[in-house]
């Protein structure tokens, strides 16, 4: 079954590393507020870390007390990243296997402009329309989650 996807983009005033490096700072996680209905995060901690940090670990709880995992997948935090999101508690484990998302960074004269795509995987032709409303929130808030990134400095 097709993924449903979509991206969201904007320009930072830091570095691709720095972008890169704050996903590996957990205690800025709870930052990300969701939108509407979709919650935002309580708490992230690293449940398996790395040296390498591709194979890293994360156990998100959100504010609803709904959890799932992310693990990243690939680290060039100059170029790009990619994490997968699985092991999601009800309702979301009802819904989707898995989210893909991928941070793309390219420096420009303005700061480095961030791509942040994603992929959500249903589980069913019958959970797609509510994957889909889910996905419209989660673009919500990742369009804001890069604005308040973009004014932090």
């Amino acid at each position: 079954m097709k993924p449903i996807k979509f991206s969201c983009e904007a320009t930072l005033p830091q570095k691709p590393d720095e972008i890169a490096s704050q996903i590996l700072d957990l205690s800025r996680w709870h930052e990300f507020n969701g939108y509407g209905p979709l919650p935002g995060i309580k708490h992230a901690e690293f449940e398996t870390k790395t040296a390498e940090v591709v194979g890293t670990r994360i156990r998100v709880t959100n504010l609803d007390g709904s959890t799932h995992v992310e693990e990243i997948v690939m680290w060039d935090p100059v170029r790009r990243l990619s994490l997968y999101m699985h092991k999601f508690s009800p309702p979301v484990s009802r819904l989707a296997t898995g989210f893909d998302e991928t941070w793309e960074f390219q420096e420009n004269n303005d700061g480095t402009k961030v791509v942040r795509s994603f992929e959500l995987h249903p589980k069913s032709v019958l959970a797609k329309p509510l994957l889909m409303l889910i996905s419209f929130l989660l673009k919500r808030g990742i369009k804001r989650h890069l604005e308040q990134m973009r004014q932090e400095t």
